[in-house]
């Protein structure tokens, strides 16, 4: 599935070929936090490194992120991790909705309503 509308079968067998690079972006983001919070006090991280492992971690996340992304799936936040699958359900333009944290694609919200109206998928 490329640049369409997803149905939730697709939307899940996606997400399941996702969810390894998904959790390696949480990891990164984890990492990025610890190491800028020691660079910013002009120290590198005991455990993580200094700036050429932020850089790296960076460039990491940016090809994740592009790789989410070439399937169609829209990356909507980063802390915490949201992905929609942009898709359609009884006619009506939708975001078949995964939050970090979840196993699973349950969750939908229509396009208009955005996070707030996201509702269990049946």
């Amino acid at each position: 599935m490329a640049m369409g509308l997803f149905t939730v079968a697709e939307a899940r067998e996606e997400l399941a070929k996702l969810l390894p690079l998904l959790a390696e972006l949480v990891d990164l983001r984890a990492d990025m936090v610890e190491l800028s919070a020691a660079l910013a006090v002009g120290g590198d991280s005991s455990e993580l490194g200094g700036l050429p492992e932020r850089k790296a971690a960076e460039a990491r996340m940016d090809e994740l992120m592009t790789a989410v992304q070439q399937t169609g799936a829209e990356i909507k936040g980063i802390a915490p991790l949201l992905v929609d699958f942009p898709g359609e359900l009884d006619g009506v333009p939708v975001l078949l909705c995964w939050l970090e944290g979840e196993t699973e694609l349950l969750w939908y919200h229509r396009v208009d309503l955005g996070f707030a109206g996201r509702r269990r998928l049946a």
